[in-house]
């Protein structure tokens, strides 16, 4: 027997915030040995956040197509699900006699 299969939208977000922690670990090797520049005074850690999330958003946008596509299906029909079920509910409020 295997085990079950994770979640489309727990394997893309644990790909993505590996991204993330990958550009952040790179962007704070670059500033720390100066081949980018630092921010000012205090605010190096804001810095290096704002590099890796420029870094890594290209590069999940492109990398992680597939898991998106996936997430994008198993999402899909439960938000059509919740549209009907919403569409149901509102008329059933326009039939009830005042």
């Amino acid at each position: 027997m295997s085990a079950a299969r994770p979640s489309a939208t727990i394997r893309y977000t644990a790909m993505r915030l590996s991204i993330f922690v990958g550009c952040f670990v790179v962007a704070a090797m670059a500033v720390h040995f100066g081949l980018v520049p630092s921010g000012a005074r205090d605010s190096n850690f804001f810095w290096v956040i704002l590099l890796a999330l420029v870094l890594s958003a290209p590069l999940s946008y492109v990398l992680l197509r597939k898991q998106r596509d996936e997430m994008s299906a198993q999402i899909a029909p439960r938000i059509e699900r919740a549209k009907q079920r919403l569409e149901e509910n509102r008329t059933r409020e326009d039939h009830v006699a005042p």
